[in-house]
This record gives C-alpha cells, sequence and structure tokens, in this order.
C-alpha cells in the first residue's frame, strides 16, 4: 500500500519538474499587480489538484483495503 503512494508521489514530482514555468520571468514582465496573482494562482492550483486528487485514490486505497482485511 505505502510503495504504490510513493510511486504516485514520485510520479507527481517528475510531472511538477518538467510543467515548472519560469514564475520570476513572468512575474517580472506582468503589466500590473492583477496579473502577478493570476500567474500565482495559475502556477500552484494545478499542483493542489494533483495532490488533492493523489490523497483521494489514497484514501479510497486505504479504506477499501482495510475493508476487505475486516471481512
Amino acid at each position: 500500500m505505502g510503495e504504490e503512494m510513493i510511486l504516485m508521489m514520485h510520479t507527481l514530482s517528475i510531472l511538477m519538474f518538467f510543467q515548472q514555468p519560469d514564475i520570476e520571468k513572468k512575474i517580472k514582465e506582468a503589466p500590473d499587480s492583477a496579473y502577478e496573482i493570476g500567474v500565482a494562482i495559475g502556477t500552484y492550483l494545478p499542483f493542489v489538484v494533483l495532490v488533492g486528487i493523489a490523497y483521494a485514490i489514497y484514501y479510497y486505497q486505504k479504506k477499501k483495503n482495510n475493508n476487505r482485511n475486516t471481512s
């Protein structure tokens, strides 16, 4: 069970590495502060969503495994 979660988190970290945008460059070229806020939200929101999905899968599998062991 723990090995699957480690593999999933490792895969997520690899994906995040390849999708790493140049945030500093975008903020320097920003026309105003609202754009900076949008860049920050757009950068971190996908990561938060992926972590949420990974946790949901982990929780579902853990609950499924616990139900199988108690039967």
